[in-house]
């Protein structure tokens, strides 16, 4: 360790207090000499560096990114999931820390040995689970009074978001994550030994109006084999390579062949909910659109083109005339 240098003024305050007796300097050298000691508590041993836990920090804000999706998608709602913080403790003290009644998922990940644990605040279980039937997110707390189909509903939409988390370890491990417990109270849940390292990442979670913790627990035992891809070298050394001419070729070609929806807009009408009731055969809508005006080409219902209308070997067809100004023609 270097040794701390003092600037002019703490030289100057110190030789002051010296001469005025504040300090002893037989006491100063007296406890400069005195082994400074230290307090370890081999219960909560540290087993990973924290290059280590950045390294895991990283792969879960991907998995965290991930799983907003997945769950923006699924639940047709707002959500927003973020790492709140990693950390390494007892898996005897995460037990302690958790509720009493909540929702716990424990994953098998082969190849890898053991089990990780993803525990679900009620808060946002329940207000996954009212949206997937259809409600407005609402959360109650009745975790003890589960019934068979939520459960069911629950099980299946935890073990679909897993995938996320195959992704996100890919750079790692190529894990395939099995739900093999649904449980609600930690007591009867004994995955690892109360002393053994766990680490801990937390994600704070949003769900339509609904907030919450997502804990992931992850024992030792699961991460020792792949501790060495866990630090800054093995990512420096992994980085991304260069994309070959090849890879481009393959990539223009796939997007060539990829399939759009276009439609030409021949106008649009508005009429009352009474006259649509009314409607019979051989009635006529008028369109807003005339007849000297070009039509608009959409593409993927977005507006692309002016197109006119017109016939090609006998079939009605369309003819671009010009592209739409800020109608994103580069997509």
């Amino acid at each position: 360790m270097a040794d701390e240098v003092l600037s002019q003024n703490e030289i100057d305050a110190l030789l002051s207090a010296l001469s005025s007796g504040e300090m002893d300097a037989n006491q100063l050298e007296h406890d400069q000499q005195t082994k400074k000691i230290r307090v370890y508590d081999f219960k909560r041993a540290l087993r990973f560096s924290k290059d280590q836990i950045r390294g895991l920090a990283r792969i879960h804000e991907n998995f965290a990114r991930l799983l907003t999706t997945y769950f923006s998608t699924q639940l047709r709602t707002y959500a927003q999931i973020s790492v709140a913080s990693v950390d390494q403790i007892p898996y005897e003290e995460f037990i302690r820390s958790i509720p009493n009644m909540t929702i716990l998922n424990i994953y098998s990940v082969p190849p890898l040995d053991g089990r990780i644990l993803l525990e679900f605040n009620p808060n946002i279980a329940y207000a996954m689970l009212d949206r997937v039937l259809g409600g407005k997110g609402n959360t109650v707390n009745k975790i003890e009074n589960l019934t068979e189909i939520e459960t069911l509903l629950m099980s299946q939409l935890f073990e679909k978001a897993m995938d996320n988390l195959k992704e996100a370890w890919s750079s790692l491990a190529e894990i395939d994550p099995m739900l093999e417990e649904f449980e609600v109270n930690p007591q009867f849940l004994q995955m690892v030994s109360p002393n053994e390292t766990v680490v801990v990442i937390s994600l704070n979670t949003t769900i339509g109006e609904s907030s919450g913790m997502i804990n992931i627990c992850i024992p030792h035992v699961v991460l020792e084999s792949i501790i060495p891809k866990l630090s800054v070298h093995y990512w420096m050394q992994t980085g991304s390579k260069e994309t070959k001419p090849e890879e481009y070729d393959n990539l223009t070609k796939n997007i060539e062949t990829a399939k759009v929806k276009i439609s030409a807009v021949l106008g649009n009408a508005s009429i009352q909910i009474n006259d649509f009731l009314d409607l019979s055969e051989n009635d006529v809508i008028q369109l807003d659109q005339s007849i000297h005006d070009p039509l608009v080409l959409m593409v993927d219902e977005a507006p692309k083109f002016y197109v006119q209308p017109g016939k090609s070997k006998k079939k009605i067809a369309v003819q671009v005339i010009d592209d739409i100004k800020g109608g994103n023609k580069d997509e």
